[in-house]
């Protein structure tokens, strides 16, 4: 695992498939994703390198019902005492109640598709509060919950307007370049909910998969988003 400052308060942990976000507002701790079923340990280890006790982790966040976010959520919550969060579409997923809902794949998405599968199973993992989309979490000055439907039925970003940061979930991604994210339910309305994203005009954006953007970040969203 590599770790990543973004920002001060935010460092990146970049696994081997996917990256989960740290934010720091000096006294609680948030994650937001969590990493495969493997990663538990990794983030248990670096966190307090970062000078941070582990126990002070309040929330996870998770973007959206894949295994390569939300597979270590239960390990770290039962561990540090953390409340778990996602969208009520994609909470019956993460629970183990419903099947992972099938993406409408590309023809050159399928080998990274297959790639993705090799990240282990997730368990099934509490969801200790639903979200709709529109609620502000205590975390980042205020953090909005953006209901980001399109990659799964569920997903959401979230807008921490205070620090002009946005985390996309895989909405969005950054390979090379900035582009819609991959593996979606509804290519369209992704496509959509990216147009809503890059209207933010977010100064720092975390994707689920890529580089951080910190510079030029309004102009290369809003670029993609329209086909630029």
């Amino acid at each position: 695992m590599d770790l990543v400052e973004v920002l001060p308060p935010l460092h990146m942990f970049r696994f081997r498939i996917g990256q989960a976000y740290l934010w720091n507002d000096g006294t609680d701790l948030t994650l937001v994703d969590a990493g495969d079923s493997a990663s538990a340990a990794a983030i248990g280890h670096a966190v307090p390198t970062l000078g941070h006790d582990p126990a002070r982790i309040r929330r996870i966040v998770i973007t959206h019902g894949h295994r390569d976010h939300y597979g270590a959520a239960r390990e770290l919550a039962d561990r540090y005492g953390a409340e778990i969060l996602a969208h009520a579409l994609d909470a019956p997923v993460i629970r183990g109640e419903r099947p992972v809902p099938e993406p409408d794949l590309l023809d050159w998405e399928r080998p990274l598709y297959a790639h993705g599968l090799t990240c282990p199973e997730a368990p099934p993992t509490r969801v200790d509060r639903e979200l709709t989309g529109g609620e502000v979490l205590p975390f980042g000055g205020g953090a909005r919950v953006v209901h980001a439907p399109g990659h799964t039925p569920g997903s959401i970003a979230l807008h921490l307007p205070r620090h002009g940061v946005l985390f996309t979930g895989d909405t969005v991604a950054s390979a090379q370049r900035v582009m819609l994210g991959v593996f979606n339910v509804d290519r369209a309305e992704a496509a959509a909910t990216f147009r809503r994203l890059a209207a933010l005009g977010p100064r720092t954006v975390c994707f689920g998969h890529g580089d951080p953007l910190t510079e030029d970040a309004a102009t290369l969203m809003e670029a993609a988003a329209h086909g630029g």
